[in-house]
């Protein structure tokens, strides 16, 4: 992109925020006062699709010029830079799979692959091969059982560096699975080929976006309530099937990620532009610059941190604590993104990435 638009970068500072909140929660603790674990739990399975969905708004803005011109070389190097970039995120993702289970950068890479498959495809092609992926889901779930592999209890996954441990928990029953998971960042690289600088596309993106979102909520809730009829037990069963949790991605969650995730991005693009000068919005779009490096920092260093001051107590911290911290590693990335990019173009982990595809 040769001009950035800022509420891009605003929206991907806001997903890696919620992540980082989402994920101190699981590791760090999550039992406490109820308002606290609402609040945190608000952002499960929406902040790591919006991230997703961002990554697919960056692959079109990438390669926009190129197919619109149809310069072949151009998309040649275009084609190359994301099968590296996969490659980077694959093998970084799974470098640390060891002490962070819950990584979503090696799924990225599976999910950049298909991309470019369908680089050149048309926008209905594209749109309908993320709807495919989505209503496909729920068949291999009637084929195959989800929990196998899994210890739901302690979320370890038994046998994931087996060949067909592996590849199941890639495809089918992993955190963030190819299948369907693919399809958030098909949305958004079909998202990311339209006209964002549109007020009026944008505007209209976020309002149809904002009331899909509600409405999937309040039918989701409505009809988990009538169906249970208040047992505990069937509450839970239809969560799983018709609620909005993201294990496992059935397509009322999948449909209810994409909409809040286009709402955030077009929220964030009409109020970038609307106050580009805000000291606040400007930090937030520094730190969207260096999302990659704070996804990588929050599980070696912000994760790491606590461990190592006592690391018998993971797990077992109040979500007050949790969260608390959450906000102040968040707070600390903001300002190293604000100091760091006073010099420099990228950040650490963007400067290395970008030294091996070019």
């Amino acid at each position: 992109m040769k001009e950035r638009i800022i509420g891009i970068d605003i929206a991907r500072a806001l997903a890696v925020i919620g992540m980082i909140i989402v994920n101190f929660k699981v590791v760090l603790g999550e039992n406490g006062l109820s308002w606290v674990k609402s609040f945190a739990s608000a952002f499960d399975g929406k902040a790591a699709a919006t991230f997703v969905v961002l990554a697919g708004v960056g692959l079109a803005l990438m390669t926009n010029s190129a197919l619109k011109n149809n310069d072949s070389q151009k998309l040649k190097t275009s084609r190359i830079r994301i099968a590296k970039r996969a490659l980077f995120l694959f093998i970084v993702g799974l470098s640390y799979i060891v002490i962070w289970p819950a990584d979503i950068l090696h799924f990225y890479g599976i999910y950049m692959l298909v991309i470019l498959l369908l680089l050149t495809s048309n926008e209905k092609t594209i749109l309908m091969s993320a709807i495919a992926l989505i209503l496909l889901y729920p068949l291999l779930i009637g084929f195959w059982n989800y929990e196998t592999g899994w210890n739901f209890d302690t979320l370890d996954y038994f046998d994931f560096w087996t060949f067909n441990g592996f590849f199941r928990n890639l495809f089918f029953n992993g955190f963030h699975p190819v299948i369907p998971w693919t399809a958030f960042m098909l949305f958004g690289f079909w998202f990311g080929k339209q006209d964002l600088k549109s007020d009026q596309f944008i505007k209209k993106a976020f309002w149809i976006s904002s009331i899909s979102f509600i409405v999937i909520q309040i039918l989701s809730h409505l009809s988990i309530s009538f169906l249970s009829d208040g047992n505990e037990q069937t509450i839970s069963e239809l969560s799983e099937i018709i609620g909005t949790n993201p294990m496992p991605p059935l397509p009322i969650y999948m449909f209810n990620g994409i909409a809040i995730s286009i709402s955030i991005i077009s929220a964030c693009i009409i109020i970038g532009k609307r106050f580009s000068t805000n000291k606040i919005l400007l930090a937030l779009n520094k730190t969207g610059q260096l999302a990659l490096t704070f996804y990588v920092a929050h599980v070696i260093i912000g994760m790491g941190i606590i461990e190592a001051i006592n690391p018998g107590k993971m797990g077992n911290y109040p979500i007050e604590f949790s969260v608390a911290y959450a906000l102040i590693f968040s707070i600390l990335c903001v300002l190293f993104a604000t100091y760091w990019l006073k010099s420099r173009e990228n950040g650490p982990v963007e400067w290395i990435m970008k030294k091996i595809i070019q």
